[in-house]
């Protein structure tokens, strides 16, 4: 089985995927190439921006299956109504009028318990599109991108990491911010979390969140602290406090910053963030028990 690590954040732009995409690289570069990089941050995915060698292999609709009611077969009891939770399904028996709404359906066929009458049956409906690409033939880039207008952003993720793994000794999983339900989709089933910080209070206050729902979860963690060199003392008086470790520290640099935002991240990697990571990727794999 795959050591699964996931890369995540509690606030956006704390350098989640600056993260994400340097541990892949450099897993490739100097240990395996049987990795496997997942971008589940659907609604803006841009893992692949750093990669303009991938070679596309495959790409496909990710569908929900979303009830439909035949108005020939349905008696307007509105069974299905009360047994909806979503609210997504609208029954006027005076005008005889059945519909269900994709934006609010969640697929959890509950309605089809409910009809008594056979009326409701299930069709697929596009929800976004997962892409696959290859980086030297064999590690593999799968990117979810979510349709722009729909709200099953867990749904696509949970579709997104069912796809074949191929033969991927390790899968980075690269979250999405914040600690909503897409952010637990993607954590759920990791052996190990990063969490990417930066020594701010926006940046300590969202830590804290992520923190607190790590540890509900029952999640192994550490923490990167980006950026490192700016801000105050706070970030690392709470690590201190609740007795996280720190696994590396990436210190604030201009002219890196400046690569990065030409999305050249991976070709002009200073010699001491090329060490850090490398540092941080025989920690990490200390940590799942993986590699000897």
């Amino acid at each position: 089985m795959p050591v699964k690590i996931a890369i995540a954040s509690g606030k956006g732009g704390t350098g989640k995927t600056t993260v994400a995409v340097n541990l892949f690289h450099f897993i490739r570069q100097f240990r395996t190439n049987h990795v496997l990089l997942v971008d589940c941050d659907v609604e803006e995915p841009n893992d692949l921006i750093f990669f303009p060698d991938a070679t596309p292999v495959d790409e496909k609709d990710a569908n929900q299956l979303i009830p439909e009611i035949n108005t020939d077969k349905c008696t307007f009891c509105r069974r299905c109504v009360e047994y909806c939770e979503f609210n997504a399904i609208v029954v006027i028996p005076l005008v005889q009028f059945a519909e269900i709404n994709p934006g609010l359906c969640h697929s959890c066929g509950a309605c089809l318990v409910a009809c008594r009458d056979e009326a409701i049956t299930e069709k697929p409906y596009s929800i976004g599109k997962i892409r696959s690409h290859t980086i030297d033939g064999k590690a593999h880039l799968l990117v979810g991108s979510l349709k722009i207008g729909s709200a099953m952003q867990t749904l696509l993720i949970k579709t997104l990491k069912k796809q074949p793994v191929n033969e991927a000794e390790i899968i980075l999983y690269d979250s999405p911010p914040g600690t909503s339900c897409p952010v637990v989709t993607t954590t759920a089933d990791a052996d190990y979390v990063i969490l990417v910080t930066e020594p701010t209070p926006f940046g300590l206050n969202d830590l804290k969140l992520t923190v607190d729902l790590l540890r509900e979860l029952g999640k192994s963690f550490g923490v990167i602290v980006n950026k490192a060199g700016l801000g105050n003392r706070d970030l690392y008086d709470y690590l201190d406090k609740e007795n996280i470790e720190i696994i590396g520290e990436i210190p604030f640099n201009k002219a890196y910053a400046s690569v990065y935002a030409r999305g050249a991240l991976l070709k002009q990697i200073p010699k001491e963030i090329e060490d850090l990571y490398q540092n941080i990727i025989i920690e990490i794999i200390e940590k799942t028990g993986h590699y000897a």
